[in-house]
Parts: C-alpha cells; sequence; structure tokens
C-alpha cells in the first residue's frame, strides 16, 4: 500500500505521536519512513543590530539534525529504513508548502503529522500547518492527534 512514508517533524510532543504512529504504520508494510524537519526562518531582520538571522538558522538547523538523527535511531530500532531530512523554507513559502514539496521531491506515497487539535479561537489565530498542508497536498496524509489536546480542550471549554 506505501512504501515511502514522509513524517514531519517539529520536536513537540504531537509530533513524537505522529512519529510513532508512521513507525507502527511503516513497519508490517515494510515502508521506508523520512523524517523531515522544516527550518523556517522569518522575515530577515538582519539591519537590526540585536537580530542575528544567521545565527538562528544555524540554531534550527542544529535541532532539525538533532531531532532527525534521533527519529532515525528510533526508526531503525523497529526496523524500518530511514533517511532523515532537514530542510528549509524559500522565501516567502511557509511550512505547510515545503512538506509537500519535499514529499513531491521524495516521492513519498504518504505524509504523516502530528496535529494539536486546536478549535474555535485559538486555530484561527495560531493557524493549522497540518490542516494547511493537508489542503496543499497531492498524495494522502495521515494526521495524528494528540491524546493529551482532548482532555486540555474538555478543560479549556469547562473555563
Amino acid at each position: 500500500m506505501y512504501s515511502k512514508i514522509l513524517v514531519a517533524l517539529d520536536g513537540s510532543e504531537t509530533s513524537s505521536y505522529a512519529l510513532e504512529a508512521a513507525i507502527l504504520l511503516a513497519a508490517p508494510l515494510r515502508a521506508s519512513l523520512d523524517p523531515v524537519y522544516v527550518v523556517s526562518l522569518p522575515i530577515d531582520y538582519s539591519g537590526f543590530p540585536v537580530y542575528d538571522v544567521d545565527s538562528l538558522r544555524d540554531s534550527l538547523l542544529e535541532e532539525g539534525r538533532r531531532l532527525t538523527s534521533d527519529a532515525v535511531k528510533k526508526i531503525k530500532a523497529a526496523g524500518v529504513d530511514s533517511t532523515a531530512q532537514v530542510v528549509e523554507t524559500a522565501v516567502l513559502e511557509d511550512v505547510a508548502t515545503r512538506i509537500v514539496a519535499t514529499a513531491a521531491e521524495l516521492e513519498a506515497d504518504l505524509v504523516v503529522l502530528g496535529t494539536h487539535g486546536r478549535r474555535g479561537f485559538r486555530r484561527l489565530v495560531l493557524g493549522s500547518v497540518a490542516e494547511h498542508t493537508a489542503r496543499l497536498a497531492t498524495r494522502p496524509v495521515m494526521l495524528v492527534p494528540n491524546p493529551q489536546a482532548d482532555q486540555a480542550g474538555a478543560s479549556e471549554g469547562k473555563e
């Protein structure tokens, strides 16, 4: 069914759930599973003395390498083939667009992402990379919810 799966990571607990779900799916299918971390820099404010874009970029790239390296170790421990990807957005490109483009470049059959389960005003204000990716995608997308979000959403509704 699926032979190449991309899982997007961002270091959150939610993306950890997505990684675990992707491993559980990939292992019995003998599919390869490629973790992807997207570095997205804000608009270039390098003209301001307090803002060092190169330092920020370097730290994000390092975080991406660390997260994807840790993911590859987990994936390979499950007997699944894996190659890590750390990619950067182009100027004025958003994270969802880069995830979709990377999936196409890697010829992934499936894209797996975690979703925070935000609803209402929080979703409107904060947006959703997972939702935007699903809307842009030309291949199947599996959204993995954070089980803690149901409990948080239930308690938010009571306030």
